[in-house]
């Protein structure tokens, strides 16, 4: 290995997963034009405008819990998804740059949680459902880069809405009092989305391994081999 090859490897390993961490923030059409238009101007780190995003939110859950007004709902939660689309724009480069998806996915969990409890009882099934398939859509996402080698397509990051479109979505059928059954239909689309998507990928590969070649042999790539006797 060359001095140069030396040098460059640890930049392009850092580029790379720096490349991973972007795909897991799971941003929608919206949050990525806000990151290309304002987050290159603002002179803060991405975890920092996501806690400066969520903070309203998570204030007015525990001050007011259930009993916040609707209109102080949709004001956290559009200032929520201006600073995290905000976010997309930053690079991740600092220390903390693992903790940007999961702040994502606790602004994106907490706001459906709050917007159904809102709506009463009969919205929790709902949102539940919703969020299961968000979670398989977010376990996908990781592992479908690790043992299938791809990325989540851009029509189908799209068409799901992102955290920032899902959030938004919430939102207007709170408002449209269409609860619990937006959220029902919202699961079943993207159930049949994400889950396709996954049959999918998996007969691509499935048709580019070589004859006789049996995945099941193999054990998950984290799994270190037993020592030798």
């Amino acid at each position: 290995m060359t001095a140069a090859t030396a040098t460059a490897s640890p930049a392009i390993a850092a580029a790379e997963h720096a490349n991973m961490l972007e795909t897991y923030r799971d941003d929608g059409p919206l949050a990525a034009a806000l990151g290309h238009a304002a987050g290159r101007r603002v002179p803060l780190p991405a975890i920092a405008l996501l806690l400066i995003g969520a903070f309203p939110a998570l204030a007015a859950i525990v001050a007011r819990g259930a009993d916040a007004p609707r209109g102080l709902v949709l004001a956290a939660v559009i200032w929520a998804v201006l600073a995290g689309g905000a976010s997309s724009g930053r690079p991740l480069t600092d220390p903390l740059r693992w903790t940007v998806p999961p702040a994502l996915r606790v602004i994106e969990y907490a706001g459906l949680l709050w917007i159904a409890h809102l709506a009463g009882p009969p919205a929790l099934p709902a949102v539940f459902a919703l969020l299961c398939v968000v979670t398989y859509h977010h376990y996908d996402v990781v592992y479908g880069q690790r043992h299938r080698g791809v990325r989540p397509q851009r029509w189908l990051q799209a068409v799901a809405g992102g955290w920032d479109g899902r959030l938004l979505l919430a939102c207007g059928l709170m408002l449209a009092g269409a609860l619990p059954a937006g959220l029902f239909v919202a699961a079943a689309a993207l159930a049949v989305l994400f889950v396709g998507q996954t049959v999918a990928e998996w007969r691509g590969v499935a048709r580019a391994l070589p004859s006789g070649y049996d995945p099941a042999a193999y054990g998950d790539d984290e799994d270190e081999p037993e020592d030798a006797a």
